[in-house]
């Protein structure tokens, strides 16, 4: 039977890391290992975690060095074949696991696999089925806020949310630079997008499988950007221009120029008026510039397919 590991990264989730384990230690296939990385919480995320520590190996961090850094962390430390980056406000049916790992067995081209996420709030209503991504590099969560009764069949995505996201460990191996699944530089948002494109750039398939089912918080909720950190708001919006520099097509730029050029000037417009602030992550994308590079000439040097093959999703 193939190895299956969960891991968790935590920043006080003391509501929801509870519910969290308990819908993983439910789970109807065997769960080889269950990593709860802890970025430095400060309410009672570590009091109600060490309830579990019979059944879960913990890393605690002494500061909070963002999502992708500690994911790589639980990533060295996992011995699995199939490895579920989970939040720690999901909620998973019993089978979730075994629907997703039974799919990617039998379908060996894919890397990665999600369920049907539904809004905790609102379990009628999707949360995501994977992603999308448009001519203008933003990607978003596709069927978001639709019925949840719909996208009823197994499909081929863009990529997954990494919300609730199983990924074959061979395929983490093969497309990791630096031992780095997740690029860390990202700290947090995007690094699932980013993902999503390098692995389709190495010839990894992604699937939405609908008879796995997971209930979702979601962080983000609308009208709720202006309370967030700014670091937290930089980084969501210059990742952008750092996966597109790493994995991006200067050809399909120019196909999708009138997309783009639309967008920028929307988006420059809105964030001179609104978000002056977030115009200084600049300086760390100028400063990381040939890191990028490098990064760029790395994921180019062993790119498998096609550029077509993964602008077809472009939309």
């Amino acid at each position: 039977m193939s190895r299956v590991s969960i891991q968790i990264v935590t920043f006080n989730s003391e509501k929801y890391i509870k519910d969290c384990l308990e819908s993983v230690l439910q789970q109807s296939y065997p769960i080889h290992q269950i990593i709860v990385v802890d970025n430095a919480s400060t309410d009672g995320t570590l009091a109600i975690s060490n309830e579990y520590r019979r059944e879960v190996t913990f890393i605690e961090n002494w500061e909070n060095r963002g999502f992708a850094f500690a994911h790589n962390q639980a990533f060295r430390l996992s011995q699995a074949d199939y490895i579920l980056v989970l939040n720690p406000d999901v909620i998973l049916h019993p089978d979730y696991v075994r629907q997703i790992v039974s799919y990617m067995k039998d379908h060996p081209h894919v890397g990665s696999a999600c369920g049907k996420l539904l809004l905790k709030s609102s379990t009628e209503i999707i949360d995501s089925t994977g992603l999308i991504i448009k001519k203008t590099r933003r990607a978003f969560d596709r069927g978001a806020f639709q019925s949840a009764d719909m996208y009823t069949k197994p499909a081929e995505v863009f990529g997954v949310s990494g919300a609730a996201a199983i990924y074959r460990r061979e395929m983490i191996e093969e497309i990791s630079y630096n031992g780095m699944f997740f690029d860390e530089d990202f700290f947090a948002y995007k690094e699932d997008v980013d993902v999503a494109w390098r692995s389709q750039l190495f010839g990894w398939k992604a699937a939405y499988v609908p008879d796995a089912i997971a209930y979702h918080e979601r962080g983000w909720k609308k009208g709720s950007r202006s309370n967030q950190a700014l670091k937290i708001r930089r980084h969501s919006y210059i990742n952008r221009y750092r996966m597109m520099l790493k994995n991006d097509s200067l050809r399909y730029c120019l196909l999708h120029l009138p997309h783009l050029l639309l967008y920028e000037i929307a988006s420059f417009g809105y964030v001179i008026l609104k978000e002056p602030e977030l115009l200084s992550s600049w300086v760390s994308f100028f400063r990381d510039f040939p890191k990028l590079l490098r990064s760029r000439k790395w994921i180019m040097s062993k790119r498998k397919v096609p550029f077509f093959h993964v602008y077809r999703f472009f939309r």
